[in-house]
């Protein structure tokens, strides 16, 4: 290492670069080398031995000036203190901290230039709440109670089948016959349930059934749960928005028309995840609202009874729906002895049918989906009409009526 220049040395530096106004002349004058020339000027820079009334140095910038004055207040000596000019000074990015810092010395051990790396920082958490406060500033926290409505009946118990919505498929009119998209499946869906809901008879009990395929994609890839690529509007994200959504407005509606609520998503084979992930959604939104019960039972069955009525269902996509009929008397011995009437909904097929009578025991049904066909169902052929219906039950004499309301049949 170098050794370290003299005040007397950093002196004659300036004197002599004063003398000849050019750094060459002056190393040349001093028997040096231009580059320890340069060095000894810049250190007497930084010293402060430019007098002020002479600019900066150039690459300097002027950053102190001081004075010296005699006994009787003369000024003796006038000096300015220069600093290199770098521009404006670094600031670390919001939100990032130092990692490293690494600096260039001269042989003094003086830093020349230092470069500083910086990588995300631990969050402010004033700032997190700050940002989170204003997301969700017209945001509810959860559904409130409500009054129940008058004149419900308690012998009467509404089911509303909300199966094969496939919220966020997408269906190109001029492939298919009819544009299909989130907005409009939000708008047409939802105002038809209502509908429905509000066409039913005030009933103590009403449940609102997910029938499965409640999401038309189960992942962020716009696949089904095993994998089957589906045409999807929208990000996955905005397409689960839609569908809690349109749930929430299904269950406030069912509120206004039913006495008591059970809740039920059962998983279909295009929402696997999703329907979970809805139906423990729906329980913290609604757990302030003693009216709502939502069941998140993870079998692919649901049973309910209601004093001489028996219903059960299941999506269908991993068992036929003739065979609930024997799954029912096995799986619900108790129930079925107890019963009169027993009734089996199913559904993953899209169109209405009916496979056994009430003389085997069990009415077993397929319901129709409220959508249009997507590009693939189209292209194969397949033929069937939309709906969405309410059936209402009587606790002693079996299904009573039910309402439906159609969605432009194909």
């Amino acid at each position: 290492m170098g050794r370290s220049c003299t005040d007397g040395e950093l002196l004659a530096a300036v004197d002599a670069y004063r003398e000849h106004g050019n750094q060459y002349r002056a190393a040349e004058a001093l028997g040096i080398n231009q580059s320890s020339f340069n060095n000894r000027l810049k250190r007497a820079a930084e010293r402060g031995f430019f007098i002020q009334d002479e600019p900066a140095m150039p690459g300097f910038r002027i950053s102190q000036t001081s004075e010296t004055q005699d006994k009787d207040g003369q000024v003796v000596r006038r000096s300015i203190q220069q600093r290199p000019e770098h521009g404006q000074k670094f600031e670390i990015p919001k939100g990032f901290a130092v990692s490293r810092v690494t600096a260039l010395t001269n042989p003094d051990g003086e830093e020349i230039i230092k470069w500083t790396q910086a990588k995300p920082g631990e969050p402010d958490p004033l700032e997190i709440a700050e940002r989170l406060k204003k997301v969700f500033e017209d945001y509810k926290p959860a559904a409130l109670p409500t009054p129940a409505p008058e004149g419900a009946r308690e012998e009467l118990c509404t089911l509303v089948p909300c199966n094969d919505w496939h919220i966020g498929m997408f269906a190109w009119g001029k492939e298919v016959g009819n544009d299909w998209d989130l907005q409009i499946a939000e708008k047409t869906i939802g105002a038809t349930v209502e509908e429905v809901i509000q066409r039913s008879p005030r009933s103590g009990h009403g449940i609102i059934l997910g029938g499965g395929d409640l999401m038309h994609a189960d992942n962020k890839r716009n696949e089904t749960a095993n994998g089957t690529p589906q045409d999807v509007d929208g990000r996955y994200e905005k397409v689960v928005d839609t569908a809690t959504r349109l749930m929430v407005r299904t269950i406030d509606a069912a509120l206004m028309r039913f006495g008591y609520v059970v809740v039920r998503i059962l998983k279909g084979n295009h929402d696997e995840h999703a329907s979970v992930a809805i139906s423990y959604f729906l329980k913290a939104w609604y757990r302030n609202e003693v009216r709502v019960s939502v069941d998140v039972d993870p079998s692919l069955f649901w049973w309910w009874r209601f004093g001489q009525v028996l219903l059960g269902a299941t999506h269908g996509h991993t068992i036929k729906i003739e065979k609930m009929p024997s799954i029912m008397a096995h799986r619900r011995a108790a129930d079925w002895g107890s019963t009169k009437y027993r009734y089996v909904h199913g559904f993953h097929l899209h169109h209405s049918a009916k496979f056994a009578t009430e003389g085997n025991g069990v009415i077993s049904e397929i319901h129709q989906a409220p959508i249009p066909q997507d590009g693939w169902h189209y292209g194969s052929g397949f033929l069937s009409g939309r709906s969405i219906q309410a059936i209402t039950y009587h606790k002693e004499t079996g299904e009573k009526g039910r309402v439906r309301e159609a969605l432009m049949d194909a």
